[in-house]
């Protein structure tokens, strides 16, 4: 019958491997606690650092539907179970690593999939998760700026846009093109129409439903 502690921690273990963004597995043999604490420092809120034994561990991570660390899980092991930016703690492990060679990168976990140690230290290359946001906000500015004129736009042009893209559509043509094209300016009113001048129905249904249509061709540009 195995004991308290050790379901205990089996079951502390699959919690982290099933929650955690990506865990990293290192051998620490030699580093004294002091290097250890430094390391946890190191790592701050973005993870977690704690020794475990390797049985433990083997049957924590197939409690969590991962298989195939056998080979990882050779001599002392401590995990780095990561809720924070991978990329990041990536960096700190492998920079606490070339100044400290006794912590080694056996390999790691991530979505599910075991990773070698030369697959943990590609991570570290790659940008944080901020600087990845920033520049997917730089390359989303402008298509925004594009759907707000599109919103701004007066119902009569906005109905004109939607039947050009419908042509294009219907010739089998891209309508990013037409889009740009016939976008009305910011200061392109309609006075083609009478104040007293009813629209037909079938152009009031037109109008009706061009924001809609709009709205979906702004967000395929």
């Amino acid at each position: 019958m195995a004991r308290p502690d050790k379901v205990t921690a089996v079951e502390s273990l699959t919690n982290e491997f099933s929650s955690s963004a990506a865990a990293v597995l290192t051998e620490y043999r030699g580093l004294s606690v002091k290097h250890l604490k430094e390391l946890r420092r190191s790592l701050g809120s973005d993870a977690s650092y704690a020794v475990a034994k390797n049985t433990l561990t083997k049957l924590a991570a197939e409690n969590a539907g991962i298989a195939g660390l056998d080979d990882i899980l050779v001599g002392p092991t401590a995990i780095a179970f990561i809720k924070g930016d991978v990329a990041t703690v990536a960096k700190g492990l492998r920079d606490f690593a070339k100044a400290n060679p006794l912590l080694v990168i056996k390999g790691g976990v991530m979505d599910g999939k075991v990773l070698d140690a030369d697959t943990v230290k590609k991570l570290a290359d790659l940008e944080s998760r901020e600087v990845l946001l920033s520049k997917l906000a730089g390359a989303m500015k402008g298509t925004a700026q594009k759907a707000v004129s599109l919103f701004a736009a007066p119902l009569t042009q906005a109905a004109q846009l939607f039947g050009a893209l419908q042509e294009k559509r219907a010739a089998g043509e891209t309508p990013d093109a037409t889009a740009e094209a016939v976008t009305p300016s910011a200061d392109a009113t309609d006075t083609s129409a009478p104040d007293n001048a009813a629209p037909a129905a079938s152009e009031a249904s037109d109008v009706a439903s061009a924001p809609q249509d709009v709205a979906v061709a702004a967000s395929n540009e």
